[in-house]
């Protein structure tokens, strides 16, 4: 019952969570920024687990088996895997979008609103190439652990690498990959704040926002590791030991560190500070205060987790340019 009561947590916390995302964005104009559209999609994501996932893992865990059929694991399957990539590959993407805006690799590129569209929709459909192939034989969804939710078949091997070569695809194309470019977009803001701040050694405000922005960074890689390392390690084990005899509870919990993804990602992202009001009047007087190149860089690596809007961030670019 104890994991059933786990589920029922991340449904009553991660559902209104998400739903609130989606709804400030959709009702405050000054939200609808480009960069936000990832968040949005993020949470989206989200929703399709608890509705999908969380939901039939809680009633299944309340039953102490999987009781709604075949048919219903392969939905409950293909929608957790799903979500689960399209949140995942978000993640990476928000990075990568933060790294472009504020590192500007590509010199005088503009970030439009056909990238943030473009950008969703690639995590759409990453989403869909990890999901589709256990429904039609490139592995299967089958009951997992304590046989009360079913994901990917990581135990099945010795069947012409058909499980083997699915769990390859997967650890480096939805865990590896996402990673990489999240170390590598926050390892360069990191640096060019870090730049920034040895230009500028005697202002304390610019070295406490460097020393800020390093633990929000390592707050977010950990978290994506706490998230999904544990499934993709046990993945990889499973694939790697033939007829090894795991423990039910064992095998069950790398899915829950999955499933708590959907509270972890809206708090990181989102709702890291409650105090939303002052954050913004404090950014204001930062902007009338500070100079404008270390400014609009930290405004945008926030401005999702602290509610300042992203106009406020383009309008300290502009301020940079300007001067």
């Amino acid at each position: 019952m104890s994991m059933s009561a786990f589920m029922l947590f991340t449904i009553i916390f991660g559902f209104p969570l998400n739903i609130l995302t989606i709804v400030c964005t959709a009702k405050y104009k000054k939200l609808r920024s480009h960069l936000n559209y990832i968040l949005v999609n993020l949470a989206v994501a989200n929703l399709v687990v608890i509705c999908f996932g969380s939901t039939t893992a809680f009633y299944s865990f309340s039953q102490m088996y999987f009781s709604l059929g075949t048919l219903a694991c392969k939905i409950e399957g293909f929608t957790a895997t799903l979500g689960g990539m399209v949140s995942l590959w978000s993640l990476a993407v928000v990075a990568f979008e933060r790294f472009l805006v504020i590192c500007k690799p590509m010199g005088s590129f503009s970030f439009r609103e056909s990238h943030a569209v473009m950008g969703c929709i690639f995590t759409w459909v990453i989403g869909f190439m990890a999901a589709v192939p256990p429904l039609l034989g490139w592995s299967r969804y089958i009951p997992e652990g304590l046989q009360c939710s079913c994901g990917p078949d990581w135990y099945t091997v010795n069947n012409k690498w058909n499980n083997e070569s699915y769990v390859l695809f997967m650890f480096c194309f939805c865990f590896g990959f996402p990673l990489a470019v999240i170390v590598f977009s926050y390892g360069r803001l990191l640096l060019t704040l870090h730049a920034v701040a040895q230009q500028q050694k005697e202002s304390e405000s610019t070295q406490k926002a460097e020393r800020e922005v390093s633990r929000m960074v390592v707050v977010m890689i950990l978290a994506y590791c706490l998230c999904w390392g544990p499934y993709t390690i046990f993945a990889c084990f499973a694939a790697a030991s033939p007829g090894y005899s795991f423990h039910p509870l064992a095998a069950s919990l790398p899915a829950f560190f999955a499933k708590s993804a959907t509270i972890y990602n809206p708090v990181i992202y989102v709702f890291m500070n409650r105090q939303v009001g002052p954050i913004i009047n404090y950014m204001a007087r930062y902007f009338a205060m500070e100079k404008a190149h270390v400014k609009y860089i930290v405004t945008i690596l926030w401005c999702p987790f602290y509610g300042t809007t992203v106009d406020q961030a383009f309008l300290l670019i502009y301020h940079c340019h300007m001067t």
